[in-house]
């Protein structure tokens, strides 16, 4: 019902950025919070940054001043909502695979939240 597809992984120089995006594709209701995750060799999955519904926006303290999520107005519809994560002066240890994920969907037609999660775009920041 709902599809999560991440755009913008790749290799970067420590220091350097790159942008990723998430395409979430479905017919939406409202949701908790769109947000990014990762998870880097031989480590659980852990929270980056994360939007809510009204814009409030969270960071782990490892991204903070360095990261931002943002929602792109210009690219969403109805049916597609586009997210973003600017990531900047980027470290070797954000090594990681980077999972788009959607919080507590509520699809028309439907009553109950679920979570969703795209197939992860890989980010490898060499030193």
């Amino acid at each position: 019902q709902v599809q999560l597809v991440e755009f913008g992984g790749g290799l970067v120089q420590a220091g350097g950025s790159l942008r990723l995006s998430c395409a979430a594709s479905g017919r939406i209701l409202s949701f908790n919070a769109m947000g990014w995750y990762r998870q880097a060799p031989g480590k659980q999955r852990e929270l980056v940054a994360t939007i809510t519904s009204g814009g409030t926006t969270n960071y782990a303290d490892s991204v903070k001043g360095r990261f931002n999520i943002s929602r792109d107005s210009a690219k969403s519809t109805v049916y597609l909502q586009m997210y973003s994560l600017q990531m900047n002066s980027l470290k070797p240890e954000d090594t990681a695979v980077y999972y788009c994920n959607a919080g507590g969907v509520i699809v028309y037609g439907d009553s109950y939240r679920r979570d969703y999660w795209g197939q992860g775009t890989q980010v490898t920041v060499s030193s």
